[in-house]
């Protein structure tokens, strides 16, 4: 039984909660008004789905790794692996909505130095899809992955997450320390920093809306599942991977699940804002992303004690899928271990715990990667970076370091 000075991860306050609820009946009555303006206009389109029986070949098929399964606590998980599995772990999470197939250009390139495990998460793919709420709840889900890796045969692995992924692993890192080796955050700030995001915004709109039951699942299918071109911006509407997503989330059941983990993770954060994860942590976000914020990125780095930030030029929210080149060159550069070779930088550990004395001592090396975005990093840092060196390396930019790993 876990004392109070061993529960990392708390409920909201009330105030949050009624917020919460405030803005979600706001939004809510708004959002419901104007699908129902689209109904009564065209009503044919907006329930209109095809129909997808049978899933693309690519999402069944061993050309990636083998499909396999595993049940815990009644739940069943579906998950590709590739690699051998003398050699450690690596656990890949996925965003919203995605599944499995979001790594797809990761994992050849992990396996080679890696056990790959690229996991449908709970109510994703063609893991089980329990309706109920309560099902998702952060306690269960990250007990769930804890017994996951526990199931591999291993004590420990290194996680990477997209999105909502990583997320999860931001948890599983605070709450399950000893099982997280090094954490990969991709597009994805510290849950508490999550919470900043600005109320009027149109993602805080969408999470307010989502708290509805019902009503989300019904837009996310109307005019043929047009949700799931909107988030994958990044292919073309004629790509086979989009038809197979479309296949993933062609039912109402397919939303329910991964709707449900946006109903509970608002009411839940991380106790106590001094707390640092202990293992090494990697940060990277692409440039364009326009639903992660550079300056929470940067905010996050307080809840870590050793990290990397990294921006991945030219990419939006899906940097590992736009720029899989880049990406892949980052990834393997801090997972791979390589003979490390001490240097001046390595003997600077005075940076201080605030984002501003954090940046100043934790500055190492910085790429110029174009003025728009120069621009915008000097202004969400009140200009702590300054002047920058122009250098180019590897076609992908890092802005800081702080640590090792």
């Amino acid at each position: 039984m876990k004392t109070a000075k061993d529960i990392r991860i708390v409920n909201v306050p009330l105030w949050e909660v009624v917020k919460i609820h405030f803005f979600t009946f706001i939004f809510g009555v708004w959002i419901i008004c104007k699908m129902s303006v689209k109904w009564i206009w065209d009503p044919k389109s907006f329930v209109t789905v095809q129909q997808r029986d049978s899933p693309p070949a690519f999402l069944v098929d061993s050309a990636l790794g083998q499909h396999k399964y595993v049940k815990l606590k009644g739940v069943k998980f579906h998950y590709v692996e590739s690699g051998s599995k003398d050699k450690p772990l690596v656990l890949l999470l996925h965003g919203f909505p995605d599944c499995w197939l979001s790594w797809r250009y990761q994992i050849p390139v992990l396996s080679e130095h890696f056990r790959v495990v690229a996991l449908d998460l709970k109510g994703f793919g063609d893991s089980d899809k329990p309706s109920s709420r309560k099902t998702y709840k952060i306690d269960m889900i990250l007990e769930e992955l804890h017994q996951l890796i526990i199931s591999l045969g291993v004590s420990s692995c290194i996680v990477v997450g997209h999105d909502i992924g990583a997320l999860l692993g931001w948890y599983l890192a605070h709450q399950y320390p000893q099982v997280v080796d090094k954490l990969v955050a991709v597009s994805c700030p510290h849950p508490n920093v999550c919470k900043t995001t600005r109320y009027m915004s149109s993602y805080y709109r969408w999470l307010s809306f989502v708290q509805l039951p019902y009503f989300p699942e019904l837009d996310a299918l109307r005019e043929d599942v047009q949700i799931v071109s909107r988030f994958h911006k990044h292919l073309q509407s004629d790509d086979k991977y989009l038809e197979g997503y479309k296949y993933a989330f062609c039912r109402k059941e397919d939303w329910t699940g991964p709707l449900n983990y946006f109903r509970n993770l608002l009411y839940v954060e991380v106790a106590g804002s001094s707390r640092t994860i202990q293992s090494p942590v990697v940060l990277i976000t692409g440039d364009q992303d326009k639903c992660v914020k550079l300056e929470n990125i940067v905010k996050s780095t307080d809840y870590c004690e050793k990290f990397h930030v990294k921006i991945v030029d030219g990419a939006r929210h899906f940097p590992h899928q736009e720029r899989h080149g880049q990406f892949n060159e980052i990834l393997l550069k801090h997972l791979v271990k390589k003979k490390h070779v001490i240097s001046e930088r390595d003997l600077d550990k005075s940076a201080g715990r605030g984002i501003m004395n954090r940046m100043f001592g934790a500055v190492s090396n910085t790429v110029k990667y174009g003025n728009s975005v120069l621009d915008s990093v000097h202004k969400r840092t009140n200009g702590v970076v300054g002047s920058i060196p122009s250098m180019n390396i590897l076609n992908y930019t890092h802005i800081y370091e702080h640590g090792e790993g």
